[in-house]
């Protein structure tokens, strides 16, 4: 009973209903949230903790900027989707947020576009060695299955296309990176797309930011090969996973291509089998399938490991 006043105080106000209509939208910073109110910024960040300490919205915070999203708690869900029902979305409020929302969001996409054209040469010259990345997931599908309601992890998210790909089979998806670029680039295109069952923050893939036993289902796509110590970082997955969840990691066969390490920060040059299912049993995980996708100068292989 407590829980539930609590959050019916919360929520039972103009702004706070404001706020929580917005963040369904998507996650936005303070000072967003503060232009689109048009109120104060201490007044708004007063309506946030309110909101936050209800257990409504989490806090996020990256450096010197903060975002705030919807909880992914069972009940502040439940509750969020039943009080939209009785939204008036149409009415002046909500309207003029929903406009100045969207500019938002088109301005920050419009600068995650220029990051990403900036960059696009180098990622292309690496694609090119190598078997398209339609087949690659299409590979990556199969071997998830079709199980709907997981709870998704994408670890080196980039431009959040992982989240993307997997988002008709999650409850809840979050990517982690450690540029803060890429995932303005990522937040860009999650939200033009409207998934909103998907979610990025800065991230370390050696201290994951989830609990452990939380996770069906981990991806490492096309990052273990910048790591320092990928072993540590396979050993932090495991932790994370459900029992019976998965962890699926694609990345290269061993190779010869120096120029990936000097130009591209590559810090391995692939990966052989023997090695990773090594890595794996001693995190005590176990391997249930291997695929060798060839047809360019480089081979991609997808391993998936179970608890």
């Amino acid at each position: 009973m407590d829980t539930l006043l609590t959050t019916l105080r919360a929520a039972g106000e103009g702004t706070r209903l404001r706020i929580l209509v917005l963040l369904g939208e998507g996650e936005l910073m303070v000072g967003e949230l503060v232009q689109i109110l048009e109120q104060s910024q201490p007044r708004v960040s007063r309506h946030l903790k309110l909101l936050s300490d209800a257990g409504l919205i989490d806090r996020l915070q990256e450096g010197t900027q903060v975002f705030y999203r919807l909880s992914d708690r069972k009940i502040a869900k439940q509750f969020v989707n039943f009080a939209f029902n009785f939204v008036d979305r149409d009415s002046e409020a909500l309207a003029s947020d929903a406009r100045a929302a969207n500019y938002i969001r088109s301005q920050r996409f419009e600068r995650a576009q220029a990051y990403f054209k900036d960059n696009a040469d180098s990622w292309n010259e690496i694609r090119s060695l190598y078997v398209s990345e339609a087949e690659v997931e299409a590979a990556l599908l199969a071997m998830v299955g079709s199980r709907k309601g997981l709870d998704i992890l994408d670890v080196g998210t980039g431009t959040g296309r992982m989240l993307e790909l997997f988002s008709p089979l999650a409850s809840s998806a979050l990517g982690i990176d450690v540029s803060r670029e890429m995932l303005a680039v990522a937040r860009s295109q999650l939200a033009a797309k409207q998934l909103n069952n998907c979610h990025v923050q800065l991230g370390d893939m050696y201290d994951l930011p989830v609990k452990p036993d939380s996770k069906d289902l981990i991806i490492f796509h096309q990052v273990l090969h910048y790591a320092e110590q990928p072993q540590k970082a396979i050993a932090e997955a495991a932790k994370s996973l459900k029992q019976d969840g998965k962890l699926i990691i694609v990345d290269f066969a061993p190779h010869d291509r120096e120029f990936l390490r000097d130009q591209h920060a590559h810090r391995r040059l692939g990966f052989a089998e023997q090695e990773m299912t090594g890595w794996a049993e001693k995190a005590d995980i176990k391997a249930t399938d291997v695929k060798y996708l060839d047809g360019g100068e480089l081979t991609i292989v997808l391993w998936c490991f179970e608890k």
